[in-house]
């Protein structure tokens, strides 16, 4: 709070004349908020049912503080969502069922907020506190080494030439760029600075050059090695370790920048992409100089794999990339380049930590009221017991979450509001959580509001609406995923649970069946498609993504008619 108010202005002005008077006010208090529990911590912690004057004073100021500083990084409308839930619990008595409650006095909810571990200092502070911080300082590192700079460059020179190549470069790029920094709207803006002239020469229009960069951006939520701040939460929840979520993540992450691919390659084709030659130096020299920018990434893994925890990991993956950098003199962290990165990584940290505090609040309420189970009830009563209509529903709402909260808040919300009714419907409590986890991401790409397209269209200049919609556009195949490990019991294999037989078999339909979903929405195979075939690649990539055996022979006899008789009507047409 201190940090956030210190750095982040009143208004979204400058600032006038440096910090104001009353900004150091609210500096004083949050250190006051915080330095008062501790001041009698043993008589304090026992007080949460019954808190005296004071404590509902310094309780009521720190929830007041917190949503402040939440307000500063990262807009109003989480501050409003937090106080519409803490309406709901003073003034629960006055709703109607099933939303009713007894209401909660003042005193009981501050103690509950500020005082028990349930509130603000519950699981996604102290997710916040421990691994988000370190992972932030690690991303800094990366970019202060110039590794994000190599990245890209790496990617330039192993993917140019092609007609693909500028589409290619970005998914690639997004990928190696994304899994180090765990933000989608960080990597769409890095990336965009460097890919958006390379998309133009190569012919992408304003809307679709930014689609493509977003997309490719928020691919860094759903990337190992860091993940998005969402992942560690998961590993919290769940109590199981980092590297179990990572594993988790792998194929789907394959699937989504495959999806990404798939799409960029019948793009290039549809408008016929220019190929992009890159001057400079080639792959192999680029990986004999700055090859080792890649070692930090696999000492993560490595550590975790040794059974370190993600937290000392992460902490001896920072002391690598610090030390790997001194090979080369102009990658070197000199003592002004390692201030500045140290600043980075702990102001970038500020509205996640913002975040995580207000989602606090919410999951307090959610704690204090029984909603969950309240809301779980209503999902399963208006679905029907349904398990596709429960899946549904609970991707619809964190649709809608997604347009208002960050994506680290939207998970935190859902996962204590929607999970259990999955769960009830014996979806297993891992295959929920990532559920949700990949929702709360692709929120952020999905119209009418998304972080990603926008910032994406600054940068090429293109209107910000097209360019979200050319962004769901290229992200779509990759939003029945999620679908794919919650409706059958084999789907689980795209989580790399149960028999490697069924895990390859369910990976392998999968990406078939998300390539017949690319041909069917872009219209375009080898040359343009006719709206049967398009209409017959839609429905064989919908069957292929259920994982069921029969349904996917179905789909891939189907999918393979469709390119025979394409191919040879193209062969036909060219003759």
């Amino acid at each position: 709070m201190v940090l956030s108010f210190l750095i982040y202005p009143p208004l979204r002005r400058a600032r006038f004349g440096g910090v104001a008077w009353y900004d150091w006010l609210l500096i004083a208090a949050s250190i006051a908020v915080v330095a008062y529990p501790l001041w009698d911590f043993e008589e304090f912690i026992y007080r949460a049912a019954l808190p005296t004057v004071r404590d509902q004073i310094f309780g009521a100021l720190t929830i007041v503080l917190i949503l402040e500083a939440t307000r500063r990084t990262t807009g109003w409308v989480l501050p409003a969502v937090a106080i519409g839930f803490l309406a709901y619990a003073r003034f629960g008595a006055y709703l109607p069922p099933p939303w009713t409650h007894q209401g909660y006095q003042i005193d009981r909810l501050v103690g509950h907020m500020y005082i028990t571990l349930e509130g603000i200092f519950g699981v996604p502070l102290d997710v916040a506190a421990t691994f988000i911080i370190l992972f932030t300082i690690y991303g800094a590192v990366l970019e202060f080494s110039k590794a994000g700079e190599f990245y890209v460059n790496f990617s330039l020179a192993a993917t140019g030439g092609k007609p693909a190549a500028a589409g290619r470069t970005v998914t690639l790029a997004s990928f190696l760029l994304g899994g180090p920094s765990g933000s989608g709207v960080a990597t769409t803006v890095t990336l965009g600075s460097v890919a958006w002239p390379l998309l133009a020469k190569a012919g992408y229009d304003k809307d679709s050059a930014g689609g493509l960069l977003s997309a490719g951006g928020i691919g860094a939520i759903i990337s190992p090695p860091v993940l998005g701040a969402a992942a560690f939460l998961i590993a919290e929840f769940l109590r199981i370790s980092y590297l179990d979520v990572l594993a988790m993540a792998a194929i789907p992450t394959i699937l989504y920048y495959w999806s990404i691919f798939a799409m960029v390659e019948l793009d290039a084709r549809k408008f016929g992409a220019k190929p992009i030659h890159v001057e400079g130096e080639n792959c192999w020299s680029l990986t004999r100089k700055y090859g080792f920018h890649f070692i930090s990434l696999v000492t993560i893994v490595v550590f975790m794999m040794w059974g370190y925890t993600a937290i000392l990991s992460v902490a001896y993956a920072i002391m690598v990339a610090i030390l790997l950098s001194y090979i080369r003199r102009d990658t070197a962290l000199t003592p002004t380049r390692l201030w500045k990165m140290f600043e980075k990584g702990t102001t970038d940290v500020l509205s996640v930590a913002a975040t995580c505090a207000t989602a606090g609040i919410i999951v307090g309420v959610v704690t204090l009221t029984g909603l969950g189970l309240k809301f779980s009830f209503i999902i399963l009563t208006l679905a029907g017991n349904s398990l596709f209509l429960t899946v549904l529903y609970t991707a619809l709402a964190l649709w809608v979450l997604g347009l208002a909260v960050p994506v680290t808040a939207s998970y935190i919300i859902a996962a204590v509001i929607t999970a259990p009714a999955m769960i009830k419907l014996g979806i297993p409590e891992y295959a929920a959580h990532m559920f949700i986890f990949y929702y709360a991401v692709l929120s952020e790409v999905s119209p009418p509001t998304a972080l990603s397209p926008f910032a994406a269209a600054a940068i090429t200049g293109g209107n910000p609406y097209k360019t979200t919609m050319m962004a769901w556009k290229y992200t779509l195949p990759a939003f029945l995923v999620p679908f794919m490990f919650t409706l059958h019991p084999d789907g689980i294999g795209l989580l790399l649970k149960g028999s490697w037989e069924n895990i390859f078999w369910t990976t392998v339909t999968a990406a078939i069946g998300l390539a017949a979903l690319a041909a069917g929405f872009t219209g375009w195979l080898k040359v343009a498609t006719t709206k049967v075939e398009r209409l017959l690649l839609i429905v064989a990539g919908l069957v292929l993504v259920y994982p069921n055996l029969l349904q996917d022979l179905i789909g891939m006899g189907l999918f393979a008619l469709v390119v025979l008789f394409h191919y040879r009507r193209s062969r036909e047409a060219i003759a």
